[in-house]
């Protein structure tokens, strides 16, 4: 009678090949020595839980043994190695021994021997952060070193969760993370990036090639000053500040824009600001502006009904004299953004001294004033809002031998690879429920995890995209139209229903199509030898 066993691959084989490639697992048990009688070494369950958030499995984490239940362990990871090995338990006391070593630390040590190895281009770090919301009561640890769970400004929009803050630091060279640190749960950005600013001076002064921090607004500020003028930086300055909004308007009345592209212009203006002579460039995105006319549409609709009820309010008072009248429409007009004054009706209302019909030697009491006011869209106000909402401004210490104006604000554009980090921690399949957990060390062992995840799938991604250029080749994107710089996620699905099949002694891998060989040849010869494809 034949044994016949299926095992289910998909993906998985280009994660587990990548964590090979790059040694994960023996960069972890360097730190964390294996215990003498455990099934699997810390390396090997923090590799589980990477594989298990980048399988989109839409399984938590503590269910990580259902997940591996049918999946050739022995070429994911090696002989000997069983489901039930990741079990919630073994899982909880990696997190804890991740967390006593240092999550800070060791997710940066195993970042440097990552970049080391791909050679990832380090000169443009983008800074930023997000928060992750939970639910559950957390009990503060002893440990005072531990994050705490706390209320806190929710970028998810849930304030009535608890939540902590995740910091990154990453690499514009294919959006890989450099620096992970988790914060308490009300921790202010302005707080986090003036530590983190402080903390990049020393490294970067003493980095053989040049390195630029990259951020957005939150990184500009005046305490945050006094480290930034040691550190080569590119950030968006805040509009809240008055010269920012004098400097956009100045900006316009010169109308002296240099084309970037066909979306972007800008114009430059040195200035001396907090202390730190810098390039200030005034950017003007027509794309910003398409993006902003639908927000301002609703913006006017919004500030109209607002007039409206406050002048029917307005209309049913009577007022001493027509100064207070006027006064009491000016106390409206004055906060006006996109309507302007079209008709102002004034109306007397006579008191007289006696009862009945009044006659012209009748005696006046007291004279009452009535308004009422009609309202138009300021078309100028409009345009000039549109325009303001549409531009914005870069500041960046970095002298013109070093990088052009061109140069820095392509660097500034790259802030998105952090942002699309952080929408992938977010995805609802990508570690589903794996919060769960309700001791806040682990929270913050498991968001190192997660960050470790990335900086797996962003280092798979950039070998993909990097193969295809070098060799010229595209692949197909959602719609069949072909691409240079697909998706890794994307890739993901279109290597759904790879099987491992046992046929006694032979082993065979079934589900490989022309199409599917093409793209497993892009991550290596590992990724290959799992999938027992020739390299030929």
């Amino acid at each position: 009678m034949s044994d016949l066993v299926i095992e289910r691959l998909d993906h998985l084989g280009v994660i587990a090949g990548v964590i090979k490639d790059l040694g994960i697992v023996e960069l972890i048990d360097a730190r964390i020595s294996p215990e003498a009688k455990e099934e699997i070494t810390t390396g090997e369950a923090i590799a589980g839980m990477i594989l298990n958030g980048l399988g989109f499995s839409d399984r938590p984490l503590s269910l990580t043994p259902q997940f591996f239940q049918n999946k050739p362990l022995s070429v994911l990871f090696r002989e000997g190695v069983e489901a039930d090995h990741f079990n919630r338990f073994k899982l909880g006391r990696s997190l804890d021994k991740a967390y006593g070593y240092g999550c800070d630390q060791f997710f940066s040590e195993l970042a440097v021997s990552v970049c080391d190895q791909e050679d990832v281009d380090l000169r443009f770090q983008s800074l930023d952060t997000t928060t992750f919301s939970l639910t559950g009561e957390y009990v503060p640890e002893e440990d005072e070193s531990a994050i705490r769970i706390v209320h806190g400004y929710s970028k998810d929009h849930r304030p009535d969760l608890k939540q902590a803050v995740l910091e990154t630091i990453v690499s514009q060279d294919g959006g890989v993370p450099l620096v992970c640190k988790s914060w308490d749960g009300n921790a202010s950005d302005s707080k986090i990036f003036q530590d983190r600013s402080a903390a990049l001076v020393g490294s970067f002064q003493s980095s053989e090639a040049p390195r630029y921090l990259v951020a957005d607004a939150k990184l500009y500020t005046e305490e945050s000053a006094t480290h930034l003028s040691h550190i080569p930086f590119i950030t968006r300055i805040p509009e809240t500040l008055t010269v920012v909004k004098d400097m956009i308007q100045q900006s316009w009345d010169l109308n002296n824009w240099k084309v970037v592209s066909q979306s972007l212009s800008y114009q430059r203006i040195d200035h001396c600001h907090y202390g730190i002579a810098q390039r200030w460039l005034v950017i003007y995105s027509k794309d910003a502006e398409r993006r902003t006319k639908k927000t301002l549409d609703k913006g006017i609709i919004r500030e109209y009904k607002s007039i409206q009820k406050k002048i029917l309010h307005l209309q049913a008072d009577r007022f001493n004299s027509e100064q207070d009248a006027r006064k009491a429409l000016s106390a409206i007009t004055k906060k006006l953004k996109y309507h302007r004054i079209e008709k102002i009706d004034l109306k007397q209302h006579i008191r007289y001294a006696k009862k009945g019909r009044p006659t012209p030697n009748t005696p006046i009491k007291d004279i009452r004033w009535q308004i009422n006011a009609y309202f138009l869209p300021d078309k100028e106000k409009i345009a000039t809002a549109q325009k303001q909402k549409a531009t914005f401004v870069i500041g960046s210490n970095v002298p013109d031998d070093d990088l052009s104006d061109e140069e820095v604000i392509r660097a500034y554009k790259g802030q998105s690879a952090v942002e699309t980090g952080f929408r992938f921690l977010k995805d609802p399949l990508f570690f589903v429920s794996s919060l769960f957990v309700k001791k806040p060390a682990r929270i913050q062992a498991l968001l190192m995890v997660m960050t470790l995840a990335l900086l797996v799938y962003s280092v798979a991604q950039r070998r993909m995209r990097n193969a295809l250029e070098a060799q010229q080749e595209t692949l197909p994107n959602q719609i069949g139209i072909p691409t240079s710089r697909p998706t890794l996620r994307w890739v993901f699905q279109m290597l759904d229903g790879i099987h491992r099949v046992i046929l006694n002694t032979n082993i065979l891998i079934d589900g490989l199509t022309d199409l599917r060989i093409k793209i497993l040849k892009l991550f290596g010869l590992t990724v290959q030898h799992i999938y027992q494809i020739s390299s030929a």
